[in-house]
């Protein structure tokens, strides 16, 4: 028989989510190392953050406040941080998402996962973003996009 989800409704849906999530996170393969033993992921300082987080990201209302390309960057030295592990990081988190929820907010939080994941894999690895084709954009939004770039030392300069 099939059995309908819910969507993601508040805090309680967020911390179900993040605590699922997680679980599967320390125990995989790919990804656990790297929250257990390298980053030493402190869990009791670590889930309130995320719940704060995704709260925010959904509701605008969970009070995250933090560096999560900071934090991730400094990982970078210690192993292997590249485009394989943020695909396999963001495939658990949609089908733990999908195991969970389905609804509008269950795939807005796939879609903001998804985008989180390619600005942090470019921001540390200092890539261009995958989803970023500058060739697809309008002059308003190259224009608009200039104004985020960092400038070249010469720019700065002039």
């Amino acid at each position: 028989m099939f059995e309908s989800k819910p969507d993601i409704s508040g805090r309680a849906e967020i911390e179900t989510l993040v605590n699922t999530f997680y679980d599967r996170i320390r125990a995989d393969e790919v990804l656990g190392f790297i929250f257990n033993d390298i980053a030493q992921t402190n869990w009791t300082v670590h889930l309130p953050k995320m719940y704060a987080f995704w709260e925010t990201v959904l509701f605008r209302t969970g009070g995250f406040t933090g560096n999560p390309i900071a934090a991730h960057a400094r990982l970078v030295p210690q192993t292997e941080m590249g485009r394989a592990q943020f695909d396999h990081w963001l495939q658990l988190f949609r089908a733990t998402v999908d195991d969970l929820f389905a609804g509008e907010r269950a795939e807005h939080i796939k879609n903001c996962a998804a985008d989180m994941a390619n600005v942090i894999y470019a921001r540390i690895n200092q890539v261009p973003d995958p989803r970023f084709d500058p060739a697809n954009l309008t002059p308003e939004q190259r224009a608009r996009y200039a104004r985020y770039q960092p400038q070249s030392q010469a720019e700065a300069a002039s």
